[in-house]
């Protein structure tokens, strides 16, 4: 099959991707930050100065203009990032938070989940936050070293995250999760193990753990570039990872993704909606989103994106999605999930097709090299058959979701 060509189904008819149906996930973004992390790319600014409440009629008008083109049907899942959007003061926080709720009927029982920094979520802005709907909040607390997080430009320290923890149970959250980071410059073996202990001791349903990227137009990667950031060797955040792994494993914790551990019950419900190529919608400066079988990047900068919002949609681009493009996609962020993809659910996408059809030499050279295995019969085209990264290829993921393109 030609790289651009959709599979054919028995019957001889293309396949579409089935990515037409309205989306149940909600994706904001809130550009805002109290700093600029010396690793971060994502598109935030420093909160100082900017114009937050105009941003925020901005936001609701292109909630208008989004319901009104794709009106919503009952949606599962939201996930406010940034940015930083515990930056809101508790007035702001409550005027977002209830355009949310005129424009988009959320379940009551949906995973609503805000990012938040430790320090900045005091116990009025966690009260607007609960009153508001959100009931899962994610810390980014990278590190519980304080000469590392500074290393990496984070402001705050480690008791600030066990301050912040204990503020939200008080309010009332449960279901609370941490980032950490692994991989970063100086960062020993040692530094991550007293890391990860003191992360356990938090006893949190979700703990998400990501290896520092250098990415482009940072601090850091202009640091890589003149070979001023001395990063660990790569056998060193192998170890890392592998210690990370083992870890949560020991303590109870399910790695069901291939950089997210949690509790049985408390795995995100939000993220699950791109490790299945599902639709949603992405509203904010900067924000991506997914339906009709489109995707869409939002105008990034702040002033330009509340411009842009009062002349219609804040598009800077909008690009259709061929059914090679989807299926590429359904394979490489499904084999993220440590449960993998189903057969059944990618014939359910597109028209019948199988991922035999349209990967069958992939598939095969990826199993003989042992970095995937098959689940389930071959011949159950029910539901229980399919494919997940084997034990060798988790640490290699990355080499296995790029074969798929």
């Amino acid at each position: 099959m030609s790289p651009g060509s959709a599979a054919k189904p028995a019957n001889g008819t293309p396949a579409v991707p089935l990515h037409g149906w309205t989306p149940r996930a909600l994706y904001i973004h809130i550009p805002f930050c109290t700093n600029k992390c010396f690793y971060c790319d994502f598109n935030s600014y420093v909160v100082e100065g900017q114009p937050v409440d105009a941003y925020l009629d901005a936001l609701e008008r292109e909630m208008e203009r989004t319901v009104r083109d794709l009106p919503p049907e009952t949606i599962r899942k939201v996930f406010v990032g940034g940015g930083t959007p515990t930056v809101l003061t508790p007035p702001q926080m409550k005027r977002f938070l209830d355009s949310v709720a005129r424009h988009f009927p959320v379940a009551p029982d949906a995973e609503f989940t805000m990012e938040a920094n430790p320090g900045t979520t005091d116990p009025a802005k966690l009260e607007a936050m609960l009153a508001g709907g959100v009931n899962r909040i994610s810390f980014g607390a990278q590190s519980f070293d304080n000469g590392l997080l500074a290393a990496i430009g984070r402001i705050h320290e480690a008791d600030d995250v066990v301050r912040s923890i204990a503020n939200a149970r008080a309010a009332g959250f449960r279901n609370l999760s941490i980032d950490l980071m692994f991989g970063l410059p100086r960062q020993t073996l040692k530094q991550l193990e007293d890391s990860v202990e003191k992360a356990l001791e938090l006893d949190l349903p979700h703990y998400s753990l990501y290896s520092l990227k250098v990415e482009e137009n940072t601090l850091f990667h202009r640091l890589y570039e003149r070979g001023e950031l001395p990063l660990p060797e790569e056998e060193v955040e192998v170890a890392m990872f592998q210690h990370l792994r083992t870890r949560l494993s020991e303590a109870g914790y399910r790695q069901y993704e291939i950089s997210n551990f949690a509790k049985p019950g408390f795995e995100s419900r939000h993220n699950s909606t791109y490790w299945r190529n599902e639709p949603y919608y992405g509203l904010g400066a900067g924000a991506h989103g997914y339906a009709r079988g489109e995707r869409h990047m939002n105008v990034k900068g702040v002033q330009a994106y509340i411009e842009a919002s009062g002349a219609g949609l804040p598009r800077k681009e909008t690009n259709p999605v061929s059914a090679r493009e989807a299926m590429e996609d359904f394979m490489m962020v499904g084999l993220r999930l440590l449960e993998g993809v189903r057969t059944a659910d990618f014939r359910r996408q597109f028209g019948g097709a199988s991922p035999e059809d349209v990967f069958g030499p992939v598939l095969a050279k990826l199993l003989e090299q042992g970095l995937l295995e098959r689940f389930g019969s071959g011949a159950d085209e029910t539901g229980g058959a399919g494919y997940r990264l084997a034990e060798k290829g988790i640490p290699l993921g990355n080499e296995v979701f790029g074969a798929f393109l």
